[in-house]
């Protein structure tokens, strides 16, 4: 029987980080995956799929619809080849999760395809495909065996008209009207992918706003920008049904004055969020105790009950991120090998891949209002910038939020072009606990998006930015 230092349960984006770093401070590492390719949700039906789909569509759009603007001519109509979209579409997963592999051989892991389960808390057996099995020890293991979609108990996924976000990456066809269950990112990013590529899309939404986890200003410009686009709200909608009839879908809803609403379409996207997945793992054989919603229970080591047992990403606490998990894996290595790591989840930035993006850290104005915490507001407009004006990306704003009496940032809320890769500055000035004045008093190149970063601090310093 292989022995390891560290086993890994899962393979996505917190599994293989963790198994890389246990290996680069020298333990002998194992990494398990009952499917077939490494990566994970994120890479293989997840982040990078559902980013390549939100590029071409993007490509499309700005052909039949701003091409022209910028003086470039397209003879004869511009059409969709959406077999050909989704063949790229997995062009890229393919490549990117053989690159994972080449990353388990570059640091000698060995990779075990199968279903691991816990024989006992040093024990794990590996089910493989043909029913075979075979065991492995090791001295400590880490779950990461993340999430999976979640639905409504009365709701039949049949994977053909009545969607998860899985299918929805590798539909046949474009809808004739998509109605999307959900006004989270994954919804929201999907949706939007569709109504480019020419469906009516609908967002039935049970609470008052979308991405109500984000700062509110967000909420509304993003509802605003993709009513702009043609997408249409039902926010205040309690689903109660939703039935196939051949290929038409009927989801039936009561609006907040409680009467009952019909909509149909011909494909339904249930969009209601994920849960942790820890079937077939076998906890109780080790002893791990799980906590509501199906979660692993950890302690702020990320150490389950078991002392030798972690575990990290979507099957534990906290927000549902690719980047959250992989800070995680490498917490838990550092911890094995003796260090002190820490991570300030706080600072963990939150991104919608819409276009305009979404894109946000720290605390919400709706958080520190609840808190009680005195704050001062700077907000700057992205139409007010050449650049956004030259890419004709004029939708959106950049808000950073600073505490009232020290300056200090505490959080920062942006929509609009590139805001994805934008954050990354807030994350950074936050980390080094900076000043609305110090971010208002270094240059940023001009012209540039992140020109909006330096006018809502100044705007949150003084209240004087330069260009409104």
């Amino acid at each position: 029987m292989s022995s390891y230092d560290v086993a890994v349960i899962g393979s996505g984006p917190g599994g293989y980080v963790a198994a890389i770093r246990c290996a680069q401070l020298g333990m002998k590492t194992a990494i398990i995956e009952k499917y077939a390719t490494l990566g994970g949700t994120c890479l293989n039906v997840g982040c990078i799929p559902s980013k390549a789909l939100l590029d071409s569509s993007h490509h499309y759009e700005d052909a039949i619809k701003h091409f022209d603007t910028h003086g470039i001519e397209i003879p004869g109509e511009v059409k969709v080849n959406l077999e050909k979209m989704i063949s790229r579409k997995q062009a890229v997963v393919d490549q990117t999760t053989g690159g994972i592999d080449f990353l388990m051989k570059k640091n000698k892991i060995d990779v075990f395809q199968g279903i691991g389960s816990f024989k006992d808390a040093t024990n794990i057996n590996i089910t493989k495909e043909d029913g075979t099995v075979e065991a492995i020890q090791a001295k400590n293991t880490i779950i990461a065996t993340g999430s999976k979609p979640s639905s409504l108990p009365f709701i039949k996924i049949d994977k053909e008209r009545v969607i998860t976000s899985t299918e929805a990456l590798k539909l046949k066809e474009v809808p004739k009207h998509m109605i999307v269950i959900g006004g989270g990112v994954i919804g929201l990013e999907l949706g939007q992918v569709y109504k480019r590529l020419g469906a009516e899309v609908t967002v039935v939404e049970y609470l008052d706003r979308i991405i109500p986890g984000m700062d509110g200003a967000c909420s509304k410009e993003l509802t605003k920008v993709l009513k702009k686009q043609k997408i249409k709200f039902a926010l205040s909608h309690k689903v109660k049904s939703v039935e196939r009839n051949g290929n038409e879908v009927v989801v039936k809803a009561d609006n907040k004055k409680g009467e009952e609403v019909t909509f149909t379409g011909d494909y339904c996207l249930v969009a209601v969020g994920r849960h942790a997945y820890t079937d077939g793992l076998n906890l109780e054989a080790a002893g791990i105790k799980q906590e509501e919603r199906g979660r692993v229970a950890v302690n702020e080591h990320l150490q389950t009950n078991v002392s030798n047992i972690y575990a990290i990403g979507d099957v534990i606490k906290g927000a549902m991120l690719a980047h959250k998990a992989e800070e995680e894996g490498t917490l838990v290595a550092e911890i094995l090998a003796g260090q002190k790591p820490h991570i300030d989840y706080n600072l963990i930035p939150g991104v919608v891949y819409t276009w305009p993006e979404v894109a946000a850290v720290g605390k919400t104005e709706e958080q520190l209002k609840e808190a009680g915490v005195a704050y001062k507001v700077g907000q700057f407009p992205m139409r007010a910038l050449g650049r956004a004006r030259a890419s004709m990306d004029i939708d959106g704003f950049v808000k950073i939020i600073a505490d009232k009496n020290t300056d200090e940032v505490l959080g920062v809320h942006m929509v609009g072009a590139r805001v994805a890769d934008l954050i990354s500055e807030a994350v950074v000035a936050m980390e080094f606990r900076a000043s609305a004045e110090d971010i208002a008093r270094m240059s940023h190149a001009h012209p540039t998006y992140a020109e909006a970063v330096k006018e809502a601090a100044l705007a949150a310093t003084e209240d004087r930015p330069i260009h409104i």
